[in-house]
């Protein structure tokens, strides 16, 4: 199963004691590292809701600028081992799988979340709001260089008040 999802980088542990109910709902990226499925993008939100087979619905939500259009990508993930653990398979690709590994969390009111996927080329830092305290900045910033991720390459997420004249 975890060869199947693409697996864990090498020294990246994901959260224990994770509720994928308190997960669940509108996150806004505030970090990422660039990959063309998000190249120009702002205003990027990831959205989680319950699916009937136990799984979750994901949309993925951004402003593509240059555009002025919304582009939106929906898929579904499942625990990649049990419930209780942070680490997830998701798919936008029929029966292709990639990880989603939460390697942070603010377990006390799940208000950020650090993401990668299956090596250190994918790298997120999620929030509740469009913005987050300098001090969780930082630590993202610290702990994605302590586990090998290349923070110089990281871009920062804007969020507009109205980014796209598309309602999509």
């Amino acid at each position: 199963m975890l060869a199947a999802c693409g697996g864990i980088p090498k020294g990246v542990t994901p959260v224990t004691d994770f509720d994928i109910g308190r997960y669940q709902g509108v996150w806004y990226e505030i970090a990422r590292l660039e990959h063309s499925f998000e190249s120009g993008l702002s205003d990027v939100t990831a959205s989680y809701g319950s699916r009937d087979d136990g799984g979750i619905d994901v949309v993925n939500r951004g402003c593509d600028v240059e555009k002025g259009k919304w582009r939106v990508a929906k898929g579904r993930a499942y625990p990649a081992t049990t419930a209780d653990i942070g680490y997830l398979k998701v798919s936008f690709f029929g029966p292709f799988y990639a990880s989603y590994v939460v390697f942070d969390l603010d377990k006390a009111a799940y208000q950020y979340s650090f993401v990668t996927g299956p090596d250190r080329n994918y790298l997120w830092l999620l929030a509740r709001t469009p913005h987050v305290q300098e001090e969780v900045l930082k630590k993202f910033i610290r702990e994605s260089n302590k586990l090998g991720f290349n923070t110089e390459k990281l871009i920062f997420v804007k969020h507009h008040s109205a980014p796209c004249n598309a309602a999509g």
